[in-house]
């Protein structure tokens, strides 16, 4: 038999090592707002030409952007986000381009007010905070037989938050080495991160009881461990399956969901780690009253 709770020193720390990285990542090069969420302008051009990149940047900050960033997209189109165009503006940035790189098509425009995404940015803060209450009490009441219910809701809350730390904290070493910047497609990506996590969590949750109620007299950390050794293989087919989908979207669908899917990718990876090793270690903890042996800092009682 594979023991993996009295590992769980080893699990924690790894995960402490990813996030500890993340906070520092996301203290230096913090998560820069796409136009959805601070307002701005996004111009897509396809030109006739080949372009380098390089060298649109630099012919944009000549002209006075020096904050816009530029991406390429799957079908060799140029993504560049700025501050919000006026329509003279737009023209004249226009006819500057195509006297350095040549012709173009406008392939899109889009512009959104300040005031519009604060409120967007607002309203998604709101949507993930529902969310986890949400879970909180459902995993709460779905194990409301079990002794303690409210260690499993609380369980899952702090895997859901390690996954979505993880997330932010790699995105944001991605957007600074990249210059990503979040959108509304990365909110969703969050959530739809928050809610596979959940339900890998709650997989493994109701193994635990279904083990419980056949063996109620067991010790509970080797209840728990038997029901990780049932249900590793199938959470880690089912994430494998996910991974696959999500890395075809990556690869062919292109910039449009790019965000989405790489938070997707993230997430999916990070919650297969905490659904296994994070969650259900953490009620071994518990109810074994461990906390001060991973918190250092406390004393111990004598």
């Amino acid at each position: 038999m594979i023991d993996i709770t009295g590992k769980r020193s080893r699990f924690f720390l790894i995960s402490g090592v990813v996030i500890l990285i993340g906070i520092i990542s996301l203290a230096v090069f913090g998560l820069q707002a796409g136009i959805e969420l601070r307002g701005g302008s996004m111009l897509t051009l396809g030109f006739e030409q080949e372009v380098d990149l390089s060298e649109l940047r630099d012919e944009l900050g000549s002209l006075g952007y020096t904050d816009a960033i530029v991406q390429t997209t799957g079908e060799g189109d140029y993504l560049i986000r700025t501050t919000k165009l006026a329509a003279g503006e737009k023209t004249e940035l226009k006819e500057n381009l195509t006297a350095r790189f040549g012709s173009f098509a406008e392939r899109g425009f889009e512009d959104i007010d300040p005031i519009i995404a604060r409120q967007t940015a607002r309203t998604a803060t709101i949507a993930v905070a529902v969310a986890a209450i949400g879970i909180l009490l459902y995993v709460t009441w779905a194990f409301r037989r079990m002794p303690k219910p409210f260690r499993y809701g609380a369980c899952a809350i702090v895997a859901l938050l390690h996954d979505t730390l993880v997330a932010l904290g790699v995105f944001s070493i991605i957007g600074g080495i990249l210059g990503w910047e979040i959108n509304l497609m990365f909110i969703t990506g969050i959530l739809a991160v928050i809610g596979y996590s959940v339900n890998n969590t709650v997989v493994v949750f109701d193994r635990i009881r279904e083990n419980l109620r056949e063996s109620p007299g067991s010790d509970f950390e080797v209840i728990v461990n038997n029901s990780l050794v049932e249900t590793i293989t199938r959470s880690l087919n089912t994430s494998l399956t996910t991974i696959i989908v999500v890395l075809a979207l990556l690869l062919f669908v292109g910039a449009t969901i790019q965000n989405f899917t790489v938070v997707l990718l993230i997430g999916v990876i990070a919650g297969t780690f905490s659904s296994l090793f994070i969650a259900p270690l953490l009620l071994v903890v518990w109810e074994k009253g461990e906390w001060r042996r991973f918190i250092k800092w406390l004393p111990v009682k004598s």
